[in-house]
């Protein structure tokens, strides 16, 4: 990389056949969509949370400790996703709407096949994957447990939702998935409220009862996506009878991408558990902190991620296109609004901590710990976006490795070893467990920007 590539990449060329205005507008389209579906989504994660943790730290705890386990099941599939997505937008671009149809179909042949191969898997060692986490406390066990076995019952449904909303995400049809997946956490909010607490005449389940909403709202969800597609007139369409049929070609251009994200993933979550462990160690008080600081990063997380959905989206096309200089304007102007709207997000973070946190419990450690980590959240939230828009951007470009290899050094060995000098050794606490959240993201943050600005990604085939 050379100095008049970090020039460019701070004062980028717009091609002449482009314009500041429909950029803008190309990049909205798909980014305001997303990130209205993932932070309404997310904040009914939240509520879901905060319904829970009406329940005392106890049972807060419980669905925490099933969290990374659910997500290390979840990998292979949002590996999936990123192949799925990344090559439907190279077809889009390039105008071969055959194969895009093809991709979309045997992503959902294998999201299935997976799901069921999963869902017992993770349904039998349930109780051990959460003693392995940490737990202690025999009631949060068995509320756990209920809530990880609940959850593998409605696995293959969710699935194949998130492998149909790769393939719309792909061809930047983001408000159709956001119109379901709405729909689908108001359903399991109201049902939170009906099941948790026993209302209405309905059973009163507590923890097992947020889990079996989670999961009719994942079943609304497959239920519209699958009408979503069935319809011959939409770009993206399936045939019943072509879900018998195995594409292997297919296969191999979906897992060559996917593969790298797999093992992007499977490190992100094994580097988690880690940390998590060591958080744990620090008793059930603080580790129902650290759920809520969870919780509001995963709200930080959208902005990034909805950017980086749209640069994924308007790269791979321009590279099917063979414009890679339009590809690159998307993506720059996707890098730029998603900072400042994290920002924004800083500042609310920084002047609304306590009552943000009072919203989920209200045991005053845990408001004073919680508090503590939101100005964390708050410092982290540039270094953040710029990540997750530059990540989402190779993706699209198909440049997984370089992401999986960021993954890779910063949650299994950076952030895990950082976590375990400041709380077992330094004796820093959960505040120290949290600052090597920072040094992680600025690490990642600065491969990514290296990977992109020097340009390698242009010449990946996939």
């Amino acid at each position: 990389m050379t100095v008049n590539d970090i020039k460019e990449f701070f004062s980028p060329k717009i091609p002449e056949d482009l314009n500041k205005k429909y950029i803008f507008s190309q990049v909205m389209k798909i980014a305001w969509p997303a990130l209205v579906e993932l932070t309404l989504v997310q904040l009914c994660s939240v509520v879901d949370t905060m319904m829970v943790g009406k329940l005392g730290p106890s049972a807060l705890a419980s669905v925490g400790y099933c969290t990374q386990p659910k997500f290390l099941l979840l990998a292979a599939f949002i590996a999936l996703s990123s192949g799925s997505t990344a090559l439907i937008a190279r077809f889009k671009g390039a105008g071969e709407k055959e194969n895009a149809n093809i991709a979309l179909t045997q992503s959902i042949i294998l999201s299935f096949i997976l799901s069921v191969i999963l869902s017992v898997i993770g349904f039998i060692f349930s109780r051990d994957m959460i003693l392995f986490m940490g737990a202690e406390n025999e009631k949060t066990i068995s509320d756990a447990v209920a809530y990880m076995q609940i959850q593998m019952l409605g696995f293959a449904f969710n699935a194949i939702t998130l492998a149909i909303t790769a393939g719309l995400r792909g061809i930047g049809k983001t408000k159709v998935s956001m119109y379901y997946n709405l729909a689908a956490n108001v359903f399991n909010v109201i049902f939170n409220y009906l099941l948790i607490y026993g209302k209405h005449g309905f059973p009163q389940m507590g923890v097992a009862g947020a889990s079996l909403a989670t999961v009719i709202g994942q079943c609304l969800a497959f239920v519209m996506a699958v009408f979503v597609i069935l319809n011959k007139n939409a770009y993206l369409h399936i045939n019943i009878k072509d879900l018998l049929k195995i594409n292997f070609s297919m296969w191999k251009r979906i897992l060559n991408i996917g593969i790298p994200a797999m093992f992007e993933q499977i490190s992100l979550r094994v580097g988690l558990i880690i940390y998590t462990l060591t958080v744990t160690s620090l008793g059930e008080t603080l580790y129902a902190a650290h759920q809520i600081g969870l919780s509001i990063m995963s709200i930080s997380f959208m902005n990034g991620q909805a950017f980086g959905i749209a640069a994924a989206s308007l790269l791979g096309q321009s590279m099917g296109k063979k414009r890679i200089d339009r590809g690159k304007a998307f993506t720059f102007e996707c890098r730029k609004l998603g900072m400042i709207v994290s920002l924004m997000l800083s500042l609310v973070f920084v002047f609304f901590r306590t009552p943000i946190s009072a919203l989920f419990v209200s045991d005053e450690v845990v408001l004073r710990e919680s508090g503590k980590i939101m100005i964390i959240i708050a410092l982290n939230q540039p270094i953040q976006a710029s990540q997750l828009i530059l990540s989402g951007a190779l993706r699209g470009a198909g440049d997984t490795r370089t992401v999986a290899l960021a993954t890779l050094v910063c949650m299994l060995f950076i952030r895990p070893m950082l976590s375990i000098i400041a709380v077992k050794f330094l004796g820093l606490s959960l505040i120290g467990a949290w600052s090597a959240v920072i040094i992680d993201q600025v690490i990642r943050s600065i491969i990514t920007y290296v990977r992109f600005a020097g340009g390698k990604w242009q010449k990946i085939i996939v």
